[in-house]
């Protein structure tokens, strides 16, 4: 997650599906821990002490690579978990190491062209700051679009200085207020406190309800 420079910011036709399957087969992927982030799971854990009988809550994870976070949803029972990317590579890893997901909950397709019937919840983890940030304002767009009125867009968001090489591509929580504003209202946004090492003081953690 190191910032350097370059001569022009990465753009739509650079970061397209073979730019992300090629990083999937070169094993490109400093941004897989290897299992769901603890501000994540910290998360998930809450929501299901708040609402221990809403497990079929409608629930979207785009951009969710080998999915850690869709396939922990799973293990405690939610059984609406959606899960898109992009690339073919994370999406039969998540059939292979969870064999009962449902097959028509693993979407393939490219996040702005995605249709579906409003999601009670979208998580966000990695995939924003994946994206080029002259997409920025077409996601916040399409959050709304997704969610349901007063649906939740939760998870985190990179707090480091916007760099033209990327991804990952930074922000600030100046930037992000302005963007989401017309679509959301700001529940809450705080730096994560249980982050890990790497990413440390370099995590929001945000809670933002879709405006009708």
């Amino acid at each position: 997650m190191g910032i350097r420079t370059q001569h022009r910011m990465n753009t739509n036709e650079d970061l397209n599906q073979a730019y992300w399957e090629e990083r999937y087969h070169n094993h490109q992927t400093a941004w897989d821990i290897g299992a769901i982030s603890p501000p994540m799971k910290s998360a998930i854990d809450q929501l299901a002490f708040q609402y221990p009988d809403k497990k079929d809550l409608n629930i979207l994870i785009p951009g969710a690579g080998m999915g850690y976070e869709a396939i922990y949803l799973h293990q405690k029972g939610y059984t609406n978990v959606h899960v898109l990317d992009i690339a073919k590579k994370p999406l039969a890893e998540i059939a292979l190491k969870c064999e009962n997901f449902p097959e028509d909950h693993l979407h393939c397709t490219n996040f702005f062209d995605f249709q579906k019937e409003p999601f009670d919840m979208i998580l966000e983890q990695t995939f924003f700051c994946a994206i080029p940030p002259n997409n920025r304002e077409m996601y916040a767009r399409k959050m709304h679009e997704l969610l349901k009125p007063k649906g939740i867009l939760t998870g985190l968001l990179f707090n480091f200085p916007l760099t033209d090489d990327g991804p990952p591509f930074g922000g600030s929580i100046e930037e992000y207020l302005d963007l989401f504003d017309p679509y959301f209202l700001v529940n809450f946004m705080e730096t994560a406190q249980n982050s890990i090492k790497p990413r440390e003081d370099k995590e929001l953690f945000f809670i933002f309800e879709n405006r009708i």
